[in-house]
């Protein structure tokens, strides 16, 4: 019983206290020996495959996110609902244009720079400039094709702006409305498979267009060679952009079905190139009353007619 009595609890002090009393006094911190510092951990465990799916995302990573940026949302009439499409800052708009004109084969755009964030004021002021940039140059090309021939007027075509901006924002839309759809079908049909919302979707074509911009102003210059050379950069660019976010889409679908996608991608991308050279750069036709012959109008050779 004495031994037993002898056994008490005693409370000690804190260890500053302690320190107090006794200078001298030495502490020793014990800790769990199973842990290892952060640092060492990520050393030792990083390799340069999970650096490049930090890097890029993987389905963990995009779980965390969506996990993390659950709340409760507006409804789709307020503007409230509408603002956080907007809700992006100068720095991540700059970056994401210059990660669609300089694209990365190893790098997927939306993992890269969407994801995140995913917003529509990138993608509405860039279409929007690039409809004033094309109707506007396509107006100063026509006026200088001309200039100098006594019977040409200057008028200026006020309906390409509204022609181009159907053009821009229908591709800028409806393509990839299209796209998300297939998709979505595509993912009901076949396992892991790649999925991207509408919205990243929109910020892919968007931001993919921002290339063309500087491309409608050197198309101002008149010859033909310089303008297929700019049309051809501009879609070599852009285009890259679309098919390294789609290809890992579709890659795992059968073949012909993910290269006829990534084809009809790339025809409909050179096709709003093309089109919009082709109507808006080139010379029309003067029709000039009491002459007959042809009149040279630029790099092409205008039709006269003789009226009687």
């Amino acid at each position: 019983m004495a031994a037993v009595d002898g056994l008490q609890f005693q409370e000690f002090d804190d260890a500053e206290n302690l320190l107090g009393a006794n200078r001298d006094a030495t502490t020793i911190s014990i800790g769990d020996p199973n842990e290892k510092p952060t640092n060492q951990r990520r050393s030792l465990g990083n390799s340069p495959r999970e650096e490049d799916d930090d890097l890029l995302g993987n389905a963990d990573s995009d779980k965390t996110e969506l996990l993390a940026g659950q709340r409760k949302s507006a409804a789709f009439w307020t503007f409230e609902y509408y603002q956080k499409f907007f809700d992006v800052d100068t720095y991540q708009v700059l970056d994401r244009i210059k990660g669609s004109v300089l694209p990365l084969p190893s790098k997927n755009f939306v993992r890269l720079y969407i994801r995140s964030n995913p917003d529509l004021y990138g993608p509405f002021w860039i279409c929007a400039t690039l409809v004033f940039a094309i109707a506007i140059s396509g107006n100063i090309s026509n006026f200088l094709v001309h200039l100098g021939q006594p019977q040409y007027h200057y008028m200026p075509e006020f309906r390409k702006v509204t022609i181009a901006a159907t053009a821009i924002y229908s591709y800028a839309w409806l393509v990839p409305l299209a796209l998300w759809g297939f998709l979505m079908w595509r993912n009901s049909k076949v396992m892991n498979i790649v999925s991207y919302s509408f919205l990243e979707i929109v910020c892919v074509y968007g931001y993919s267009l921002f290339i063309y911009i500087p491309a409608a102003i050197l198309w101002i210059i008149p010859i033909e060679w310089v303008r297929w050379i700019t049309i051809l950069v501009a879609m070599c660019l852009s285009g890259s952009v679309l098919v390294i976010t789609f290809w890992p889409a579709v890659r795992d679908d059968n073949r012909r079905i993910a290269i006829a996608t990534i084809s009809a991608i790339i025809i409909l991308h050179a096709l709003l190139a093309v089109g919009c050279k082709a109507y808006f750069f080139d010379a029309p036709q003067i029709e000039v009353p009491g002459v007959s012959g042809s009149i040279a109008s630029g790099n092409r050779t205008v039709t006269a007619v003789k009226t009687h």
